[in-house]
């Protein structure tokens, strides 16, 4: 039998391909390897263009890696946004969540304490009626 669906994967389902694919590039993007990749691709792009012998696509001050750069971050900004804006409604959803469950434990407690209460006080009269019986 399948456990009920969580608050994770509830929030899941109701992404779109363009979320999923705006979450994918977000988690891409703030990587390890792709600072490395992006960093190697730099160093190579500018020594290429440096030590070129028959063609300089772009030579110093590197206009067109300084285009591509640009354009790069004019389309990461607005989908690691995206991103963010869709992690806190997911947050939204677990606090929202949290918040049921500390809900109804307080209730599973309340009724326990009545419960424990209603024994103590059963025990203690049929104390009280034992002791007034040995009185007697």
């Amino acid at each position: 039998m399948r456990n009920p669906i969580n608050w994770h994967e509830k929030h899941t389902e109701t992404l779109n391909f363009g979320s999923r694919l705006a979450d994918a590039v977000a988690t891409g993007m703030g990587s390890w390897k792709f600072i490395i990749v992006q960093t190697v691709l730099v160093i190579l792009w500018m020594t290429l263009n440096i030590i070129g012998f028959f063609y300089h696509w772009d030579v110093y001050p590197f206009i067109l890696l300084n285009l591509l750069f640009s354009t790069q971050a004019a389309y990461a900004a607005p989908i690691i946004m995206m991103s963010q804006n869709r992690q806190s409604e997911r947050d939204r959803m677990q606090a929202q969540a949290d918040y049921q469950t500390n809900i109804d434990a307080k209730l599973e407690i309340e009724a326990l304490t009545l419960i424990l209460n209603k024994l103590d006080v059963e025990k203690l009269d049929k104390i009280i009626a034992m002791l007034e019986e040995m009185k007697k």
